[in-house]
């Protein structure tokens, strides 16, 4: 067999092949064999059909045909792995010349994974942005935790209050038609957290329990149910019962209740160096962000087609499984979100694009560079994923060797390394932090994740 490569525009790679005449007639035999199975001829039983009474009931070219398929299966792979391409999609097959006597030709055109023409990737600036632990982010965790402790206290005479959380029953109408899905009974809400249309949380203020009222809501027009946009509705709500937080004193004894600690001094304490931990592991991440930010920004990459579309469809699959988490079907989700797949797929196709070229970039300074990942560093991971999984090491490696994802592990932990290489020849500049930071590749993909949560709420 021969092959010759030709590399054309968008990372795509033409191979022609040539393979032996003997082995093209071999394989018409093969098939001969194979269609006397599977051809029903009068006369004649399954697999006895001789070959002249199948090359004149089919026709020659059904029998090159056949073998065409039975050598191009064989020697397509063997060409590429000859060729010393990564294809990145499925070919686009040509027979030139199928005759038996004569070289079975085809051609190949295929996506391949693309060249990647680094650019400066060793002594990037970055700044890494401290930030200082101050008394009053302590003193704001301190107050998370009172929130997050605070007993619930009945309200048996009093009024609704922001903060509370009340229990109601709504029933809501257009024009005296029941609105679908827009009623309830025993629903618990805290007030003021924005669960509720506006009007409706502002009616509640002031409410006592068994007290009703009439709230009109006016829908805006660009509300995500389009029966309901702009529309006036008339809700008719109850009070049930309202339950509000009373806050511990902040003191030893708030310690005793919410830690391990004794005193309200040694809590204090253990917040500040879990603040401390926290804000040097963002900033950390920050600082490998920018740094392959900027490496892939100094980097040439032709995308194949093929493999941004690849992506986007993941980034929508994991779109799609947010809202399915929370029982929203597809349809319904677009509808949501006041857009169509495709409107969506082009929203997350830059993400697509720089995810596909930072893995493509790291896997290029990996392999200038000679990273590699060793069998230990590979025996500490599955040792980490052994505990999280709580099963033996040896039960996790046959597990994700069957699965297939030994080598996804291998491939996580050397652009994990690759990363940390570059951190460690960049030129890091220490400066204070930042109100803000640019969004990061695959953010806005995260983002969509996130609005289709709310969308669904």
């Amino acid at each position: 067999m021969r092959a010759t490569a030709e590399r054309l525009e968008n990372s795509t790679v033409l191979l022609e092949v040539e393979v032996e005449a003997e082995r093209f007639s071999q394989a018409v035999e093969r098939a001969c064999r194979k269609l006397a199975r599977d051809v029903a001829i009068p006369g004649f039983r399954k697999g006895k059909v001789p070959r002249v009474i199948l090359e004149r009931y089919l026709g020659k070219d059904r029998l090159y045909h056949e073998a065409a398929t039975l050598v191009v299966g064989e020697a397509y792979p063997a060409a590429v792995k000859d060729a010393g391409i990564e294809p990145v999609s499925q070919p686009e097959l040509e027979v030139v010349e199928a005759e038996e006597g004569k070289p079975l030709v085809f051609k190949a055109k295929v996506e391949v994974k693309p060249e990647v023409k680094l650019g400066e990737y060793k002594g990037l600036e970055v700044t890494r942005r401290v930030k200082t632990v101050t008394p009053e982010d302590v003193a704001a965790e301190l107050e998370r935790l009172r929130d997050r402790y605070a007993r619930l206290v009945t309200v048996e005479d009093g009024a609704v209050a922001k903060d509370d959380i009340v229990k109601i029953d709504y029933e809501g109408t257009i024009n005296g038609e029941a609105i679908p899905g827009g009623a309830a009974k025993g629903k618990e809400v805290e007030v003021g957290l924005g669960y509720l249309v506006p009007e409706l949380e502002e009616a509640l203020i002031g409410m006592r329990p068994g007290e009703t009222k009439e709230v009109k809501v006016v829908f805006p027009s660009d509300h995500r149910e389009e029966t309901l946009a702009g529309k006036e509705a008339v809700f008719k709500v109850t009070v049930r019962a309202i339950r509000r937080k009373e806050l511990m004193p902040l003191d030893d004894e708030f310690a005793k209740e919410v830690s391990e600690f004794d005193t309200l001094e040694e809590l204090k304490a253990d917040l500040e160096n879990k603040l401390r931990e926290a804000v040097v592991e963002e900033v950390d991440l920050a600082v490998r962000q920018e740094v392959v930010r900027k490496a892939v920004a100094n980097a040439e990459v032709d995308l194949p087609p093929s493999m941004v579309a690849g992506q986007v469809e993941e980034l929508m699959e994991d779109i799609i499984a947010t809202a399915d988490g929370r029982g929203v079907s597809p349809d319904r989700l677009f509808g949501l979100l006041k857009t169509t797949p495709e409107e969506l797929r082009e929203r997350i196709r830059p993400d697509a694009e720089r995810n596909i070229k930072t893995r493509l970039v790291l896997d290029a300074i990996a392999e200038a560079e000679g990273l590699t990942v060793s069998d230990a560093e590979m025996d500490e991971e599955i040792a980490k994923l052994a505990v999280l999984y709580r099963q033996k090491p040896e039960e996790v490696r046959t597990a994700f060797e069957e699965s297939g994802r030994l080598a996804f592990i291998r491939q996580k932990l050397l652009r994990d390394k690759t990363i940390q290489f570059l951190v460690d020849n960049a030129r890091v500049i220490e400066a204070e932090a930042a109100e803000t930071a640019p969004q990061e590749a695959g953010e806005a993909a995260a983002d969509l994740e996130a609005e289709a949560g709310a969308a669904t709420e």
